[in-house]
């Protein structure tokens, strides 16, 4: 009789080649945290703080909603046509610069920049980061790997809301527009480790993708080179001229 094979340990995903699909896979799903989108979408209470009275912040809150899931719908054409990791650090950049932007004393503009924020985060780091998350994990350890992420994700969540309320409380740092200045730093991060960590799995099969991080190709050269997983494992994986 046929022998199935174990169910992988829990620890694997800490050892060797897995290690690093393990950290891809978490640092991913905190980006989406680390993007600033604890701020940005924040719209209903920002505005109110700017200036709306509570009506017109909440239709407002109504309307970011509705951005963010025509953004959602938008990325699943957008994706195809341009890749996971360059919609993602193209949303990363834009993002950066919207929070860059200085604090408008206007409530509409900063309605306006808070529209601009959601309808990028809802195009790219938000909804790519799902697709990531699940392609990265090798195909044995990919439940563990995504439930480890999520709680990871969960786990920063709650440090995100104790450092977000208060930038906003008109009681505690009162910050309002300027804490776009604060999350800088974060969105920042982010895109530097997405930029040198992350791979881009467009096109990519299981079994490709385990030959290049075994190979241990860099994550910016995943699509410049052709992987064959059907050479032996040794086999060193062929640059595409």
């Amino acid at each position: 009789m046929h022998k199935s094979e174990p169910w992988p340990r829990t620890p694997l995903i800490w050892t060797g080649v897995d290690l690093r699909r393990t950290e891809i896979a978490c640092c991913t799903w905190l980006v989406q945290i680390g993007c600033g989108i604890w701020f940005g979408g924040n719209a209903t209470y920002f505005l109110e703080q700017a200036g709306f009275d509570n009506k017109q912040s909440f239709n407002f809150g109504l309307g970011q909603n509705a951005v963010n899931v025509f953004g959602t719908i938008c990325s699943c054409w957008v994706m195809q046509l341009v890749g996971r990791r360059s919609l993602y650090l193209s949303g990363l950049v834009i993002m950066l610069v919207l929070l860059l932007a200085p604090p408008n004393a206007i409530a509409y503009g900063s309605g306006t920049l808070l529209m601009l924020f959601t309808l990028t985060y809802g195009v790219t780091v938000g909804p790519v980061c799902y697709c990531l998350v699940s392609e990265m994990p090798s195909t044995r350890l990919r439940i563990k790997t995504v439930a480890l992420a999520r709680n990871a994700y969960n786990v920063m969540s709650i440090a995100a809301n104790f450092l977000n309320n208060p930038i906003l409380n008109p009681t505690a740092w009162n910050l309002r527009g300027k804490g776009g200045f604060l999350w800088v730093d974060f969105c920042l991060i982010s895109f530097t480790r997405a930029y040198y960590r992350l791979p881009d799995p467009r096109g990519l099969s299981a079994g490709e993708m385990d030959v290049l991080f075994q190979q241990k190709v860099p994550a910016r050269q995943f699509t410049k080179v052709k992987a064959d997983p059907f050479r032996s494992v040794n086999a060193v994986a062929n640059v595409c001229t």
